[in-house]
């Protein structure tokens, strides 16, 4: 088995065991078959959410994606909207997942965001329906809304304020500060990954390295 073949084998077995954690209160897999069908049903339940809505999708049109039987959906999920919550924190994780490797190799904490960024529009250009499910889930699913947001937030913050302490980045001046920092550079991110992801085509290193020249040079004339 060459190499390629080894690491697809080895993100299957991965993606597998980490969906075992989406299950339903009491329905978590206990065997890695039960793992990879969990997986197949999360994976249908992405295409059948982003590309019909939470509302036109099915329990039924799932299983038929997935090619599982509709008794088998059961044996994991209770309902169509606990399947959506597990999605949306699936696909929160993922991304998560995805982006930090990109860190690696980072010069500062500037380049790491930079890099976070360039990630981040190759994975939604290959899973464009996260955009879809996470807007869907401000009314489907609140909670995980939020949760999603706020998180992505926090890591951000974390890695600022890590940077600040090397002298990479400014210190911010309060607490307040450290959260609008957060929370510009994330929302700055997930517009330009609806533009540039979605919607457009343009290359993603250009796109981040021109975001990173916003964030390191502002806009003010020097």
């Amino acid at each position: 088995m060459d190499n390629t073949k080894v690491a697809d084998a080895a993100d299957a077995a991965a993606a597998g065991e980490q969906a075992g954690r989406f299950a339903g209160d009491g329905k978590v897999p206990r065997t890695a078959r039960g793992q990879r069908t969990l997986r197949k049903i999360l994976d249908a339940a992405r295409h059948e959410f982003g590309e019909r809505g939470f509302a036109d999708s099915s329990i039924v049109g799932i299983t038929a994606r997935a090619k599982v039987a509709l008794g088998t959906f059961y044996t994991y999920f209770d309902s169509k909207e606990a399947l959506f919550r597990a999605l949306v924190r699936d696909m929160s994780e993922q991304v998560r997942d995805k982006v930090a490797p990109s860190f690696a190799g980072a010069t500062d904490a500037l380049d790491a965001e930079r890099r976070a960024l360039a990630a981040f529009l190759a994975f939604v250009r290959r899973n464009q329906q996260v955009y879809r499910i996470i807007d869907e889930a401000e009314f489907v699913d609140p909670q995980g809304f939020r949760q999603h947001y706020e998180s992505t937030a926090e890591r951000i913050a974390a890695r600022l304020r890590a940077g600040a302490e090397r002298g990479e980045v400014a210190v911010e001046a309060d607490k307040l500060d450290s959260e609008v920092r957060a929370w510009a550079l994330m929302g700055a991110n997930v517009f330009l990954g609806l533009r540039f992801g979605v919607w457009g085509r343009e290359d993603g290193d250009k796109v981040a390295a021109a975001a990173s020249r916003l964030v390191r040079d502002g806009l003010a004339v020097r």
